[in-house]
């Protein structure tokens, strides 16, 4: 690798280990094994660095996550029974990525600070919004974009709030089964 990938290296690491707003210019040095000036010279500044740091690891968290998702859903299985079995996936993703949905809701925090970083998850949860209609309810944005939109977002803010109740006690994480069977309650099912 070169100097410009040792230091993207070295601010993921940092990212995951330490969080977007404590991680010093200096740490991504120590990381990469790359000076403080090849920061500067590749990146412009250590916050432009660690946002395009931050936009590759969500990236790659996103492509994994959609795989994960998935893999081994029953044919023929319902949006509920699909829902349920990628919730767990996506609860067993709050574990292994803790560090990293700890920094996303640290910087929302801060987002009226941050104006590219906003930029960029603005996208993000665009994107994310879409994927996550076609995965729960089979729903896609090119036949029917204003359900997908609707769904997608109500997807995305059920992840953004069971995320946050995960962060602060775990052990009360509803399983995938447990929020399928609220939804129903809610949705005035059985």
């Amino acid at each position: 690798m070169g100097n410009r990938e040792d230091l993207m290296a070295g601010a993921k690491r940092c990212l995951i280990e330490k969080g977007y707003s404590r991680t010093t210019a200096r740490d991504i040095a120590n990381a990469s094994g790359v000076s403080l000036a090849g920061i500067g010279y590749h990146f412009r500044s250590k916050d432009a660095l660690m946002n395009e740091a931050l936009f590759e690891v969500m990236k790659e968290w996103g492509d994994d996550l959609a795989l994960t998702l998935t893999a081994d859903v029953k044919e023929g299985a319902s949006p509920l029974e699909r829902f349920a079995a990628a919730w767990d996936r996506v609860v067993e993703s709050f574990d292994r990525l803790r560090p990293l949905w700890i920094t996303q809701l640290e910087l929302l925090g801060q987002i009226d600070h941050l104006p590219e970083v906003r930029e960029q998850l603005v996208s993000a949860i665009t994107d994310a919004r879409v994927g996550l209609a076609e995965l729960f309810q089979d729903v896609r944005a090119d036949t029917d974009p204003e359900r997908a939109r609707l769904v997608g977002s109500l997807y995305q803010a059920m992840l953004t709030g069971f995320l946050a109740q995960w962060l602060l006690d775990p052990d009360s994480a509803l399983s995938g089964r447990e929020v399928a069977e609220a939804l129903r309650m809610v949705g005035g099912g059985s």
